[in-house]
């Protein structure tokens, strides 16, 4: 009852709170879709399958290979062992070997494709797909790390070249010929100051602009050795740590060259791995250098704004001469930080370095004798690159084991524009086979196809067909195999949506297409498909390609003796949400009212709460 009254409460909800708890009955509704990607892309890894336009497909007896042209899928569903993959996509079914007759064989079509790989190789693809993503994750951690390091650093060096770049204008402007670093150098060693360097250090910059930089440069390198240390460094040597475990599991040949690990190309992203770590520490030192000397660099002038002025300089730190010194030499104009996050940098490394790493080559571990001159960016792209090649290998290895074990044309869509424009209701399920095992490695499950048939396409009006497949996921799918049946909806209504159920149950939204003023109703109708008698769907392929078509549609009756029959008081629209785990059901009304229904309840006991609960 508690269940009851919070419907009952739920739909006098105002529209904009109905609307959002209707989207998320669509997102409940979705759950079983998201655990389908949720295995591939995380439980497992993103797996690249074929394109579908280049699957070879053998239909029936015919010894002739086909393919899919223009191809476009509609709705996709993954079985919950693993095994079958069933596809409803548009597109024209052409012969490989007579390319020009393919007009007549456009429309919507069913594929059937064996995934066994993913559960054959499940612990497999589960260990690789950890690493894998643990290693992606890293990865985009790296690249917001550096990103985030270049963008405060390029901040403070903004305003450090905004404020200095001021002493070469003056210095052109009172006619002399010479350079920021001479007039420094001149100050530090007491030679000279000349009318423009203190023109500068008095007014253009002064204590307040001085101090405003050093601020600024101090708070980056802050910022920068806070991001490397507590993200960067961490990131870094978890990668290398993945990459370690995959080395190892790439030596297991036996159970992972099948999936694609390829040993070889593992270790060259290890060694690339390798070499992004020493970058990494590189950069670290040489940032910590860089701001050291830009601190020692602004003492100092701070110190001679504060003499210039005739200020007391007892509490301005001290600084270190040579440093200054060098950092006039190669910071004033340079910017070694910037230089390691470009990517198209080439750093200039000494002569006995350069010899002393090509000795280090003799210990092995690494081939790569010119990482030195290489930027940070350009060594995280060159890892992202062998990344990618590497794990090409199992989106290329898995995805040639993906077999098609048939096609269903299930009907004709003759104009281009209606081909790539329609939406008909489809709903893709899944259902245990009864006589199965109840061991997780030996069941079977059944895939159940229903699809609404456009009105006129098949000679068929107003009619819905239910296609059961076979439970067989290691034999290859034969016309014999499939079976369905066809349900014509009563004159006067129309089936908006529909969606396959639990239990081998089909739920239909119907609504009555009366042209009067009155507001019309709707239906809502739960089938039991085990009621139906399942035909075969036999045919000789190409000549009679479209097998729905020999079927006999069967009436379908608005009472209780074919199943469950709700009543709506008035009419409903897409999108029609079913939750097979939750046992309820939701629809947009007319008066744009989102509607729940507990499905698994009769409609006898609820006759006295529809009139609340609308």
């Amino acid at each position: 009852m508690r269940t009851k009254k919070l419907f009952q409460n739920f739909l006098v909800l105002p529209v904009s709170v109905l609307t959002f708890c209707a989207v998320v009955a669509k997102m409940v509704v979705f759950a079983s879709a998201f655990l389908e990607y949720f295995l591939l892309e995380r439980y497992f890894m993103p797996l690249k399958f074929q394109n579908i336009t280049k699957i070879p497909i053998n239909v029936g007896s015919s010894r002739k290979s086909y393919q899919l042209q223009d191809a476009s899928v509609s709705k996709v569903s993954l079985s919950r062992n693993l095994q079958k993959f069933v596809i409803l996509c548009f597109g024209k079914l052409v012969d490989t070997d007579n390319l020009s007759d393919s007009c007549e064989n456009s429309g919507l079509h069913c594929l059937y494709l064996d995934t066994s790989i993913f559960f054959n190789r499940k612990n497999e693809l589960h260990q690789v797909s950890q690493q894998a993503s643990s290693i992606q994750d890293m990865v985009e951690v790296v690249r917001a790390s550096v990103s985030l390091i270049s963008k405060q650093w390029s901040n403070a060096m903004s305003l450090f070249h905004e404020k200095f770049s001021a002493l070469p204008n003056l210095i052109s402007t009172h006619g002399v010929e010479s350079s920021s670093e001479d007039e420094f150098l001149s100050l530090l060693f007491g030679t000279r100051t000349s009318p423009a360097l203190h023109h500068f250090l008095a007014s253009s910059l002064g204590e307040a602009g001085l101090k405003r930089i050093a601020k600024a440069v101090d708070s980056a390198g802050r910022d920068i050795r806070g991001i490397i240390t507590e993200h960067l460094q961490p990131a870094v040597e978890i990668i290398s740590f993945r990459l370690a475990e995959l080395r190892g599991l790439s030596r297991w040949r036996s159970r992972f060259q099948t999936i694609g690990l390829d040993g070889n190309l593992i270790d060259g992203v290890t060694e690339s791995i390798g070499m992004l770590v020493v970058q990494v520490e590189r950069f670290s030192r040489v940032a910590a250098t860089v701001v050291y000397l830009f601190q020692n660099f602004f003492a100092w002038v701070l110190k001679s704004v504060r003499i210039l002025l005739n200020e007391p300089t007892d509490q301005v730190p001290a600084a270190n001469s040579e440093l200054v010194v060098i950092f006039l030499k190669f910071l004033l104009d340079k910017d070694p930080i910037k230089q390691l996050l470009e990517a198209d940098e080439r750093i200039e490394c000494d002569m006995d370095t350069a010899r002393h790493v090509e000795q280090l080559v003799v210990f092995g571990g690494f081939t790569d004798t010119q990482f030195l001159e290489k930027s940070l960016v350009n060594q995280f792209n060159e890892l992202e690159d062998s990344l990618k090649e590497a794990f090409l290998m199992p989106f290329t290895a898995i995805s040639s084991q993906i077999q098609c074990q048939g096609l269903l044309p299930l009907y004709p869509v003759t104009s281009s524009a209606t081909l790539s424009s329609s939406c008909s209701p489809t709903s893709i399920s899944f259902y245990k086979d009864e006589d199965s095992s109840h061991e997780e490695s030996s069941y079977s499950l059944t895939d159940y196809v229903c699809l609404k048939i456009p009105d006129g396409s098949l000679n068929k009006v107003n009619c819905i067909g239910v296609i059961k497949g076979s439970g067989n996921c290691c034999t290859t799918l034969s016309m014999m195999s499939l079976s369905g049946f066809l349900l014509h909806i009563p004159d006067g209504y129309e089936c908006v949506d529909l969606s396959l159920y639990k239990d081998n149950q089909v739920v239909l939204l119907l609504s009555e297409t009366s042209c009067s003023d009155s507001p019309g109703k709707s239906w809502m109708v739960m089938l039991q498909i085990e009621n139906f008698s399942f035909m075969p769907l036999s045919g000789t392929f190409p000549a009679n390609i479209y097998s729905l078509q020999k079927l006999v549609a069967l009436d379908l009756q608005l009472d209780t003796d074919y199943g469950k029959v709700r009543s709506i008081p008035h009419t409903v629209s897409t999108p029609f949400a079913v939750s097979a785990s939750r046992g309820v059901a939701c629809v947009f009304s007319s008066r744009r009212h989102a509607l729940v229904y507990i499905l698994d309840e009769d409609e006898e006991a609820e006759g006295d709460e529809t009139s609340d609960m609308e």
